[in-house]
């Protein structure tokens, strides 16, 4: 049973902290059997959202560039981990403005009625974020949870689960960190697993 998982890197720094973690969860996936795409956010050509409201009556943004794309491979995925790193308490301004032209897909669920996702589905497909940050504040991601809870929500993805390390500054980088690693990896194996097992009983016949 294939399991599709797409990671997204939304720093602009690259192979930095966050990219290194976002990397260690998609190789435990590959090693579990999961077919695994990266894309770079700084990489890719997009706009922030114009806030014209049209996609509230067309159901499509009006901005025809990278970020359309993007979502369409969201939508395909059967696993979407979102890496950001935090910046002044929160996610980074390239995540931020994909999250925004998103709203043409909320456009679609809550104003048109056009896009619906059964529970079954948000059950199947998962969504996971993955942060690093350079303070030891315990309350240092907070700020991030509610944008990758509206992205998710907004996709048909469960919120599954966060692979956070903080206190970069002290351990002088992610791959000093004592399990951060291990634990990203350990993690994309485990979604993966998850996945396919719901995917299989899903395709089972109904036992009579």
């Amino acid at each position: 049973m294939t399991v599709m998982v797409l990671g997204i890197s939304g720093s602009p720094h690259r192979h930095g902290n966050t990219e290194t973690l976002l990397d260690s969860f998609l190789e435990g996936a590959g090693a579990a059997g999961a077919d695994v795409e990266k894309v770079v956010l700084k990489d890719l050509n997009y706009q922030s959202c114009r806030g014209c409201n049209l996609c509230h009556r067309t159901g499509e943004c009006v901005v025809q560039d990278d970020a359309i794309a993007l979502f369409d491979k969201i939508l395909a995925a059967d696993c979407v981990a979102i890496a950001s790193p935090i910046y002044t308490m929160g996610i980074t301004a390239e995540v931020k403005a994909l999250i925004d032209r998103g709203q043409y897909l909320w456009a679609r669920k809550f104003v048109l009625r056009t896009l619906y996702f059964s529970d079954e589905h948000i059950r199947r497909h998962k969504g996971i974020f993955i942060s690093t940050a350079g303070q030891n504040w315990d309350h240092v991601f907070d700020g991030a949870f509610p944008m990758m809870t509206a992205i998710f929500n907004g996709t048909g993805f469960e919120y599954y689960d966060n692979i956070i390390a903080n206190n970069m500054d002290e351990y002088k980088g992610i791959r000093n960190h004592p399990d951060a690693m291990k634990k990203a990896g350990v993690k994309g194996k485990e979604v993966v697993r998850v996945i396919a097992q719901l995917k299989e009983e899903a395709q089972a016949p109904e036992k009579k």
